[in-house]
């Protein structure tokens, strides 16, 4: 067998090179004109997948973008290990922000290969592939079973993976699951997510008047669909930025103490952390430290106002309505359900006469905390190790990967999130990269990853 290390020294260009083919392909799930290129990248790897000894399949579990499915050659009585991903990635704009690259044109500097899903998620997600192609040209590849999950809307807002699990879950049953779309705690701290947050993700339309009107005829009379709403979202949070709606914290636990004190043993810098987006400080609940405020707490954050006029010039009116998109991160046992309905209580409660309201759910799903006891757990530390040459720690993840949760109760509660991308490489924003010293690390922890869990199960 070919050690991994002289493997990667002799096809590490080759390797980057497909990546940046594969990066090359803009895949934007969410807008209609690149729907041919979303499948592209679909067919891309079906092609990539099926040199390396794979059989493929492309399902059209919707009506733009195939999910991909793969399994290796089936070793009878040997567990199996089920990788998931995701092909598409985030819209560009504005363009006039890449300065390093244009989006679809991956740039190498510093270390680092530039372009729109590199960090999220073909970068990462190349790097399983890649472990995959050294294993299957080995004589003695580990005794384990391995299907890839690749979806194309993940980024749309539409992601179909969920409703693509609950029907297949024959023909994905397996053992294990590992992804690698979440973040490393920072450069140096290769990282195992052990902890997501959930997300509850709303829009509130108020409507009042037929139509716009005089606000010098009617102001002071008719109520004014925008004031009413500035007026609720001014009233979320109490003196202490905690969420008012009754009920909401009661079933939000405390980390235990031996968790928190691990917690704050990470180097978790304040001041950096705010500087990183151009600000000197924040805002939060008052007796949580920063790092528990984005990983550990619920939130509540207005992503976007609609209402009235905002053209040029002014335009002196009471608005006929006014919206609202907002979100909450949900930590685990919180149920995004009951929320929904405590939520539209609270609003209805506080709706001033002449004012209707329509509170549209836009998306949905619960937090999701993993046992570290789990053997699979400890193997992928061992993994991660081999690969980046320290240990790793395990953290939880501020945002929400809602396919998680779904593989957890479906599939298997061996559920494994291997970090490879940093949270400054812009993920979702322009200039995105992807270091490829990671990409080479992630590469050797898959390698090994495979090795690890075909021994865990014989043991």
């Amino acid at each position: 067998m070919q050690p991994i290390a002289e493997y990667l020294a002799e096809n590490a260009l080759n390797l980057k090179n497909e990546l940046i083919e594969f990066l090359k392909i803009p895949s934007i799930s969410c807008q209609e004109e690149f729907v041919p290129e979303c499948r592209r990248a679909a067919e891309w790897l079906e092609r990539c997948l099926t040199k390396i000894g794979f059989s493929v399949t492309l399902y059209p579990v919707s009506s733009r973008h195939p999910m991909v499915y793969a399994e290796s050659p089936k070793i009878e009585g040997a567990p199996t290990l089920l990788i998931y991903g995701h092909y598409d990635v985030q819209p560009v704009d504005p363009l006039d922000l890449w300065t390093e690259t244009s989006p679809f044109e991956p740039t190498e500097k510093n270390g680092c290969l530039y372009g729109r899903g590199t960090s999220d998620d073909k970068g990462p997600l190349y790097s399983h592939i890649a472990a995959a192609a050294y294993w299957m040209k080995q004589p003695n590849r580990p005794n384990l079973n391995v299907k890839f999950l690749i979806e194309g809307d993940e980024e749309g807002g539409d992601s179909t993976a969920a409703l693509f699990v609950e029907e297949n879950a024959d023909l994905l049953a397996c053992d294990y699951v590992v992804l690698s779309d979440s973040t490393q705690f920072a450069p140096g701290f290769p990282s195992i997510t052990c902890g997501l947050r959930g997300i509850a993700a709303y829009e509130l339309t108020l409507t009042g008047p037929v139509q716009d009107l005089h606000s010098g005829m009617f102001g002071g009379a008719v109520t004014n669909p925008c004031n009413v709403l500035c007026e609720i979202l001014g009233n979320m949070f109490d003196e202490n930025h905690r969420i008012r709606i009754p009920g909401f914290y009661d079933e939000v636990r405390r980390l235990p103490q031996e968790d928190l004190e691990a917690m704050r043993l990470l180097p978790f810098d304040d001041a950096g952390f705010f500087s990183s987006v151009g600000v000197e400080d924040g805002l939060g609940e008052a007796d949580m430290t920063v790092h528990e405020r984005i990983t550990i707490r619920p939130t509540f954050d207005i992503n976007g106002i609609t209402g009235g006029y905002q053209g040029e010039g002014g335009k002196t009116i009471i608005p006929a309505w006014a919206s609202a998109k907002f979100s909450f991160r949900l930590v685990p046992n919180q149920d995004a359900e009951w929320l929904t309905a405590a939520l539209s209580r609270w609003i209805q409660e506080q709706l001033p006469p002449g004012i209707t309201m329509k509170l549209d759910v836009e998306a949905q799903s619960g937090g999701l905390l993993l046992d570290l006891k789990r053997p699979c757990m400890k193997a992928a530390a061992r993994s991660m190790e081999f690969g980046f040459g320290c240990a790793p720690v395990f953290t939880r993840e501020g945002g929400s990967i809602p396919i998680v949760a779904k593989f957890s109760r479906r599939l298997t509660p061996n559920v494994l999130m291997l970090a490879y991308s940093q949270k400054t490489d812009n993920a979702h924003g322009p200039n995105e990269h992807f270091s490829l010293t990671n990409f080479i690390h992630g590469i050797k922890t898959n390698v090994k990853l495979w090795q690890e869990l075909s021994i865990e199960e014989e043991n």
